[in-house]
């Protein structure tokens, strides 16, 4: 199965949770913004999403500095 995520294709093996992906990406949640094809989704419907064929995914990481 493939996914789009920040304008890459990705091979994925199966169905995974979003919250599982972003995790075994070691992506630090709390500092993330997710568009979800062509959506801005909020954080409480992060693990109800099931990423499948064709998915897109834009990851915003927030950083803090000065």
């Amino acid at each position: 199965m493939k996914i789009k995520i920040n304008g890459q294709v990705e091979t994925l093996e199966q169905k995974v949770k979003l919250t599982e992906f972003l995790e075994c990406k070691g992506l630090e949640l709390d500092r993330l913004v997710i568009e979800y094809n062509k959506r801005v989704v909020g954080r409480e419907e992060w693990e109800d999403i099931i990423l499948k064929d064709q998915d897109s995914l834009e990851v915003l990481r927030f950083v803090g500095g000065g």
